[in-house]
């Protein structure tokens, strides 16, 4: 095994002498299994591909117990990892903006919000204000219990802008690794309600593939065999809630938690999410040739413009307690009311037609 050298090097100068910024700093947990440390940090930072790591292992950017690695190094058990890049983190530049918060819960070291659909989480491209991200640096600058600038919001993980429901933010150093570690482990409980195109022969069903980007499409995520190696192992439980014969609403349970893992896994069994434009649930999958019924199905479009996805329930061991903390919430308002429209449409119109 590799180990890390210990060289000098001069950690606020980068090679063309400009100044490196810390992004990050991890101790590896005591039970860690050696595991290379391209693999290891792609399951613990978000949005980072394989290739920009090992860009940065290569650039020296990566520092494991102080000293530079190579990108086949395996972490053991309390290594501290650190990451520094030329450029500051974002989190830093990020102006903080006066948005309303359905906070849900609150103390010390955890903030729970039930996000609104439409409202962007992290600021990216095209979306650098007006996120659930400014809104916190707002929300944290007025803490009481801010101090010297310290508090900053933890995103341990997300949720996609037209998905609705509950985001748990860690306030301190010591939760955002505790929480992440727990996402890491798969030991969150994550419930999502969704409604899909069709019905099921089945009350339940697990689907388990590998997910990736699309070789020809990066905006979408798309399923590989298990057997292969392209992809992340996903594994979503689902159970149906209640059927209206051309669509079902579903609770979806996560084993793990990848980008867009509900809205591949479901258009992968031929039940796309109701209103989702980028896997197929925004035209009429299911149905009948009927205009009134093209009509109906127009309108809940315009109802709920968005793919029919709410993030219901989240519960994880408290980081300073070690106490489970269970929370619900409520679905929006469109996903209700597209909900009554359905159930309506099914107790008056479709025995009208049969």
């Amino acid at each position: 095994m590799a180990e890390a050298e210990n060289v000098d090097i001069e950690l606020n100068e980068d090679d063309e002498g400009g100044q490196l910024f810390e992004h990050h700093s991890i101790m590896v947990d005591k039970g860690q299994q050696y595991l290379r440390i391209d693999k290891f940090l792609m399951d613990r930072l978000a949005n980072v591909t394989r290739n920009k790591l090992q860009d940065a292992i290569e650039k020296g950017y990566v520092l494991v117990n102080e000293g530079v690695v190579k990108a086949n190094y395996k972490v053991k058990p309390l290594d501290v990892i650190k990451i520094y890049m030329p450029e500051p983190k974002r989190l830093d530049e990020i102006i903080p903006e006066a948005i309303p918060l359905n906070i849900v819960y609150e103390d010390e070291h955890v903030l729970l919000v039930n996000k609104p659909p439409g409202m962007v989480v992290h600021p990216a491209y095209q979306n650098w204000s007006g996120t659930l991200i400014n809104a916190l640096a707002y929300h944290f600058q007025n803490l009481p219990s801010r101090k010297n600038g310290d508090g900053h919001a933890g995103l341990c993980h997300r949720i996609d802008k037209d998905t609705s429901g509950l985001l748990v933010i860690a306030k301190t150093e010591i939760a955002m690794e505790k929480l992440s570690k727990q996402f890491h482990d798969h030991t969150i409980e994550r419930t999502y309600l969704a409604l899909v195109w069709g019905s099921f022969d089945h009350p339940t069903g697990t689907i388990k593939t590998r997910l990736a980007r699309s070789l020809q499409d990066r905006r979408v995520v798309t399923t590989f065999p298990l057997e292969g190696e392209h992809g992340k192992i996903a594994i979503t439980h689902y159970k149906v809630l209640e059927s209206y014969q051309y669509v079902t609403l579903i609770q979806c349970n996560l084993e793990t938690g990848r980008t867009h893992q509900i809205r591949a896994h479901m258009r992968s069994i031929g039940h796309p999410i109701f209103g989702d434009m980028t896997y197929g649930g925004d035209q009429i999958v299911k149905g009948t040739v009927f205009s009134k019924y093209k009509q109906f199905v127009e309108n809940c479009f315009k109802i709920i413009p968005r793919q029919a996805l709410h993030a219901k329930s989240l519960g994880f061991i408290h980081p300073a307690t070690n106490q489970w903390m269970q929370f619900e919430s409520d679905l929006p308002l469109d996903f209700k009311m597209v909900l009554k429209k359905w159930e309506n449409y099914v107790q008056f119109t479709v025995k009208e037609e049969e």
